[in-house]
């Protein structure tokens, strides 16, 4: 069996499944880098659990504020979880902090894409058709360049796509997810607002 497995491929194997990168690499190996047979293995073993978790009521949680230095900028967040135990757990705190944090930093619009307005969406679109016809790109890829350019904008301006601040290499749904793994209670942001001084 091959121990040659690339990051690239832990990682894909890790957005499908939520396990931790160890185990995933362990997958991989033990299946020799067949990616469908390393997700079952992680089945088998009970590890790619944190999806089963998604889904279930979250009626309790924390609202915690960050402001930033200088009080010019402040965050308030509710994120719920399945209990008030979990809730209390310092993972659990951690993580409300850090997504405080992320807002803070990153002025996302959105929890999730789902929640972004129609009328802005089709807004962005035609923007980015309109930038594909100025730079005289061919009729019949326009709106392909268009659907990506609004990819990109989920990852900047929804907070699940959003890069992580404290590892840019995943994203916040992954950082949450792995939290849901740990704790084994779903969580899930409900709100947040971000004020600016003057904003």
């Amino acid at each position: 069996m091959s121990a040659n497995i690339s990051a690239e491929v832990v990682k894909t194997l890790r957005e499908r499944t939520a396990a931790a990168m160890m185990n995933c690499k362990k997958a991989l190996v033990e299946t020799g880098g067949d990616m469908d047979k390393a997700v079952e293995w992680l089945r088998k073993k009970g590890i790619s659990s944190a999806e089963k978790k998604v889904g279930r009521a979250t009626n309790e949680g924390s609202i915690e504020s960050y402001i930033h230095p200088g009080s010019r900028l402040g965050v308030l967040i509710e994120v719920n979880c399945e209990t008030d135990f979990v809730a209390k757990t310092p993972d659990f705190q951690t993580l409300v902090r850090d997504l405080a944090m992320q807002i803070a930093a990153t002025n996302p619009r959105a929890v999730a894409r789902e929640e972004v307005q129609t009328d802005q969406i089709e807004k962005e679109l035609e923007i980015y058709r309109t930038q594909a016809r100025n730079e005289k790109k061919p009729e019949n890829i326009v709106e392909r360049i268009a659907q990506g350019k609004l990819e990109k904008f989920y990852q900047e301006f929804v907070l699940l796509e959003q890069s992580f601040i404290k590892d840019q290499n995943r994203t916040v749904k992954q950082v949450i997810t792995d939290v849901i793994a740990k704790l084994g209670e779903n969580i899930s942001v409900r709100r947040f607002v971000r004020f600016q001084l003057g904003a």
